[in-house]
């Protein structure tokens, strides 16, 4: 077993998403001179994918950049190919800090057909942020009194309610059914089924940059068509699969085996594994031999992957106000601080929690964003595409009061099902620390 030295070291990487793709760009930069990275599909990025609806371009995997600010990487990327607009790359833009909440102008519409209103609703957006800054609080303080931030909110909202709201008997109902909406929101941000399966101690974990979140003008995908511009050609080998990784090999001319699907052999001194933890989840009792020792192996087990999707809608015409930038879907119907619905087959749109409204209006059109988390929306990705246009067609209908209002174009992603990411993105699962 003789590595080859140095910058002459072959490395094989595994994966050709964001990670993959960063790390091969890094080891060419730094004069590596065989670098190969497999990819199991016939595309680079991942889970960054630029689709169209119509003549649309949207973002049916990454959206915003989270943070744009000198500390992120990826706006740092963004800014040196020069990527976004200048309103997002100014000093103003980079020094806001919202906290992990962008300041999204809301509009809230209720299952009974009514539009309602942001004072009554504003309140709850207010008392629910304070609790999620205090789940995040026990990371660094310790203490925390029950397993998860679902069963956290569930224990303390109703109790501060009570206290704040006590003099607004009247709007206690709608007020509650909202509280409901901001949990199923946070399932979409978390990616969670759902928020008892968010770990309360490790919640504050997950840092949060200054800047405000932004989006990239041409599509998140020509981040990836650079990065990919500057690697040699051909580097990358498409719809190679890998069955398993022999590593820690005695007797073979290089420590590590790849083996292909379709049966290649690709030796390496060292290999970068940048697959998602979904994929790792299911396959990592046969993807690696020998397999992971045990702790690595239980902390992923621990460690949460779920699924968030996205429908996209286009309207000939908003039934929205001008400024409006987030549409929350209130069920005035449904009982307890839940975000699970009980029967999947039969009510997994009421997961739904609300719509984002592509912005700038001059660039989309008009065009809304749904959220769905769990596994409500992995329900979602098994029904046909007229199924779901059906489906969220009279959900628009019955919260508008309109009978008529129809969308014109649907495309929604299917994240879950797609064989080599299985699911969206991570999460710190009860039961997991640093």
């Amino acid at each position: 077993m003789a590595r080859r030295p140095g910058l002459d070291a072959r490395i094989v990487v595994v994966g050709c998403g964001i990670a993959g793709l960063g790390a091969a760009q890094r080891l060419v930069r730094r004069g590596f001179r065989d670098v190969r990275v497999l990819e199991a599909t016939a595309r680079s990025g991942g889970r960054v994918h630029t689709g169209r609806l119509g003549s649309n371009i949207v973002e049916i995997g990454a959206n915003w950049i989270h943070g744009p600010s000198q500390e992120n990487p990826v706006f740092r990327l963004a800014c040196g190919y020069n990527l976004l607009d200048q309103e997002a790359m100014s000093e103003e833009n980079q020094a806001v800090d919202v906290g992990g909440h962008p300041p999204f102008v809301p509009s809230f519409l209720s299952s009974n057909g009514r539009w309602l209103s942001a004072d009554v609703m504003a309140p709850v957006i207010q008392l629910y942020t304070s609790l999620l800054d205090k789940c995040q609080s026990f990371h660094t303080t310790g203490g925390e009194p029950v397993e998860s931030v679902g069963e956290f909110i569930r224990r303390e909202l109703p109790k501060l309610a009570m206290q704040e709201w006590q003099d607004q008997p009247a709007a206690w109902d709608a007020r509650m059914a909202f509280a409901r909406t901001l949990l199923k929101v946070e399932c979409c941000v978390c990616g969670t089924h759902s928020m008892d399966h968010v770990g309360l101690g490790a919640f504050g974990m997950y840092t949060t940059l200054p800047g405000l979140d932004c989006t990239f003008p041409g599509g998140y995908e020509g981040l990836i068509d650079h990065m990919m511009a500057e690697l040699p050609k051909d580097i990358v080998s498409y719809n190679r699969p890998v069955k398993c990784i022999h590593w820690n090999e005695s007797g073979s001319a290089l420590p590590v085996r790849i083996e292909c699907e379709n049966g290649e052999m690709v030796p390496a001194d060292h290999v970068i594994l940048t697959v998602p933890l979904g994929y790792l989840k299911k396959h990592q009792n046969t993807l690696l031999d020998p397999p992971l020792p045990l702790g690595k192996k239980h902390s992923i087990q621990r460690m949460g992957f779920g699924t968030n999707n996205k429908i996209f809608l286009e309207f000939e015409e908003p039934f929205w106000e001008p400024d409006c930038e987030i549409i929350y879907l209130v069920w005035e119907d449904e009982v307890g601080l839940t975000d699970v619905v009980t029967d999947i087959r039969t009510s997994w749109i009421k997961k739904l929690s609300g719509f984002t409204v592509l912005k700038p209006t001059e660039r989309y059109g008009h065009v809304l964003c749904g959220w769905i988390a769990g596994h409500e929306s992995e329900y979602m990705e098994t029904l046909s595409e007229a199924e779901v246009l059906h489906t969220v067609t009279q959900l628009i209908r019955r919260f508008t009061g309109n009978p008529i209002i129809a969308p014109r174009m649907l495309l929604r992603s299917q994240w879950h099902s797609q064989p080599y990411t299985c699911g969206s993105y991570s999460y710190l699962a009860t039961g997991c620390s640093g």
